[in-house]
């Protein structure tokens, strides 16, 4: 499926791209692991949506998504 000329998983990965983005602009870091635990999670689909699968992709964003989870709940 496409919208203008480019196909869904690309939007999700465009998605995914802006969400780890816009965490970077947060003044707060709770705020800014939140929104990128987001970003990450969305990076994940994406990785999975690829045919064939991006290992790479999926690998650091689950490490960095551990590593976000595991801030928020320490505090």
């Amino acid at each position: 499926m496409t919208f203008l000329g480019i196909e869904t998983v690309e939007w999700l990965g465009y998605a995914a791209m802006a969400t780890v983005l816009i965490s970077f602009l947060m003044k707060s870091i709770f705020k800014l692991r939140l929104v990128n635990t987001l970003g990450c999670l969305l990076f994940v689909i994406y990785g999975f949506s690829l045919t064939p699968i991006s290992k790479p992709i999926i690998i650091t964003n689950v490490a960095i998504l551990v590593i976000n989870l595991y801030n928020i709940l320490k505090k």
